[in-house]
């Protein structure tokens, strides 16, 4: 039995509107060559586009009735890996040949958006995530578009020729943070793409061996996280980052009846969830480490599938009253600071904190979507 709504019909047409906006200021800001751009205003990211923050975008788009958006999406995600081909089979070579990850030919975290397109530098590279991330939102348009005819195998191979070359190498997590480290998220984001290239079929055989001997490694190295009961930053961590909420929803690699399911959103909510903000991790210092918005959408996502609407309905509610008056939202706000005293570093360094952020416009499309479905 479903849950009745606590949104007032006043304030659903309040997200309605939002939701509108949210969806054309996506498709106007979204370049001829399918790419988004992560912000278009914020000094760091104006011009670039990540595939992790894109795929999250594309699957919101797609969920949400734009579908030819999404698909230009992939098509650009298609231009990437096809522009980085040689790169990938330098890599899988090395992999089948048992010579080690080469780390100073990691391949690219951000992107330009043209010349077939070329990655800028200098930047934090070896951020693998988005190489499947983008994979996990391919697979689940074809879902929801049967009738779509997969035009991008040879960059679905290609990219899981790299996850299966790199997947247990430490890289940089979703903040560009700690190289050194193999990250819960990353381990999420790169099953949950080498699931869907095996759903959506094709790969070669050799391929296709090589990613199921991965996905079921990465299942060990995922219990082996989980052993004190919850989904850690890292292997041996104490810390949670809400970036490990991505495993429960919306990739749901673990059951919402699993025990490591409730303890890590009980953890996340006991650490870092203020009202209905949440912090990125607990020494998070990024423009002071405030409250990320997008972080609460994966938050109630999670929630709504252990069966909380209420929360889930609080969260999207609390997101939309965020939208200044143009209706562009945040990438943080700064409500609970966890360091108020780096807060002006960032400002001088980079300018106002990120707005209008596509990835939360996104995650609040996503999220209401869900909702929808809920009902």
């Amino acid at each position: 039995m479903r849950q009745t709504t606590t949104i007032s019909p006043e304030t659903w047409r309040e997200i309605e509107q939002l939701a509108s906006y949210s969806k054309n200021l996506i498709n106007n800001l979204q370049h001829e060559t399918g790419a988004y751009p992560a912000c278009p205003t914020f000094s760091a990211y104006r011009g670039f586009s990540w595939l992790r923050d894109g795929a999250f975008i594309a699957d919101a788009m797609s969920a949400s009735g734009v579908p030819d958006s999404a698909e230009r999406f992939f098509d650009w995600c298609s231009l990437v890996m096809l522009h980085l081909s040689s790169a990938i089979n330098t890599h899988h070579e090395s992999f089948v040949n048992h010579t080690g990850f080469d780390l100073a030919s990691a391949l690219p975290t951000r992107f330009e958006f043209e010349r077939a397109p070329a990655p800028d530098e200098p930047w934090p590279d070896h951020q693998i995530d988005g190489y499947g991330t983008w994979l996990w939102a391919l697979q689940q348009h074809m879902l929801r578009f049967p009738t779509v005819k997969n035009r991008w195998q040879e960059s679905i191979e290609l990219s899981s020729k790299y996850l299966v070359a790199s997947w247990d190498s430490a890289c940089y997590d979703w903040w560009e943070e700690h190289p050194d480290r193999v990250h819960t998220s990353t381990l999420g984001a790169v099953q949950a793409g080498l699931k869907a290239a095996l759903a959506m079929g094709e790969l070669r055989s050799e391929i296709h061996r090589q990613v199921l001997n991965a996905v079921d490694r990465i299942d060990h190295e995922l219990l082996k996280y989980s052993v004190a009961g919850f989904l850690p930053k890292w292997q041996g961590s104490e810390q949670v980052d809400s970036s490990a909420l991505s495993l429960l929803a919306p990739f749901g690699l673990i059951d919402p009846s699993n025990p490591v399911f409730l303890e890590t959103v009980s953890k996340v909510k006991n650490e870092l969830l203020h009202g209905f903000g949440l912090h990125r991790y607990g020494s998070d210092s990024f423009f002071g480490g405030g409250l990320w918005p997008l972080l609460s959408c994966y938050l109630a996502l999670a929630e709504l599938k252990a069966g909380s609407r209420q929360f889930a309905e609080g969260v999207l509610t609390w997101v939309a009253s965020l939208a200044d008056d143009a209706g562009n939202l945040p990438e943080q706000v700064d409500d609970h600071l966890l360091e108020p005293t780096r807060q002006v570093y960032w400002v001088k360094r980079w300018g106002p904190s990120a707005r209008p952020l596509l990835w939360t416009h996104a995650m609040f499309l996503k999220l209401k979507t869900e909702i929808e479905r809920d009902k």
